[in-house]
């Protein structure tokens, strides 16, 4: 059996694994999600205006890889928190990683929708060569803030625009110099950021899949560690509704429903 048969194989798994209890998050753990990208956001500026920029700038990689960890679970109101403030966390994180994530959660529900189909603006470079979608990495960000605008209304519109108001006028500031040289660095690796996330969070764990094996997962431990657990990807589009840092178990019970651990497929 291959790799992707055995994803689309999983799925026969899914009325066998209790998932509802692992939804709610402890009171220590909704801490532990909301301030996970603070240590290194503040470490991050710390290190820039040390002069440390190599330092700052691995440490902006975590508070970036961090940061789209706390979007995520946001974005499926997953943080254990009344709405608005999840709404909240999201508008922050959008002035702070410059962009829209409202824009992003709305392409990303409507990617769960469809996901791999015609109509997945998110996912739609899935299938294309990795050089090409690092080249067209900012095009990407483009599309899913004019898909989003597209596609949202009323109050997440108003949420969008806000959002890309505040991330402009951050950014534009940045690079103009008007801002204290440890945020100019900021503000130059969220920009960074951004243009690579069309590979890092999308290519990566939807390459070479489709509509019927829909995504990827990760087994390793050192690549679950150093991504936070980002990478259980297909138990997330099985389970969208249990947070992230509950896929560990949710993948261990999937293992045990099948009997047998689903391979390490990148």
């Amino acid at each position: 059996m291959t790799a992707l048969e055995e994803l689309a194989d999983v799925r026969k798994a899914r009325g066998r694994v209790a998932w509802r209890d692992l939804v709610a998050l402890r009171w220590w753990e909704k801490g532990w999600e909301l301030t996970l990208s603070l240590p290194w956001l503040l470490g991050s500026w710390w290190c820039y205006r040390e002069g440390w920029i190599l330092a700052g700038a691995a440490a902006s990689f975590f508070f970036f890889l961090t940061g789209l960890r706390q979007s995520h679970n946001a974005q499926h109101y997953a943080l254990g928190i009344p709405r608005i403030w999840q709404d909240l966390v999201l508008a922050a994180l959008s002035g702070l990683m410059l962009t829209s994530m409202h824009a992003v959660q709305a392409t990303h529900l409507h990617h769960h929708r469809h996901c791999l189909g015609e109509e997945d603006v998110e996912a739609g470079h899935a299938n294309e060569r990795w050089w090409r979608v690092l080249l067209q990495g900012p095009l990407h960000v483009l599309r899913i803030h004019r898909a989003a605008l597209e596609m949202a209304g009323g109050q997440k519109r108003a949420w969008i625009v806000a959002e890309i108001l505040l991330a402009s006028v951050i950014a534009a500031a940045g690079l103009a110099g008007l801002l204290p040289g440890f945020l100019r660095w900021h503000v130059a690796a969220m920009l960074v950021g951004e243009c690579f996330t069309g590979f890092f969070a999308v290519w990566t764990v939807h390459h070479g899949c489709d509509e019927t094996s829909v995504a990827r997962t990760q087994r390793g431990w050192l690549k679950n560690f150093v991504s936070y657990s980002m990478f259980y990807h297909l138990e997330h589009h099985l389970f969208p509704a249990v947070p992230t840092c509950h896929l560990p178990e949710l993948a261990r019970r999937l293992d045990e429903a099948e009997g047998r651990e689903f391979l390490q497929v990148f």
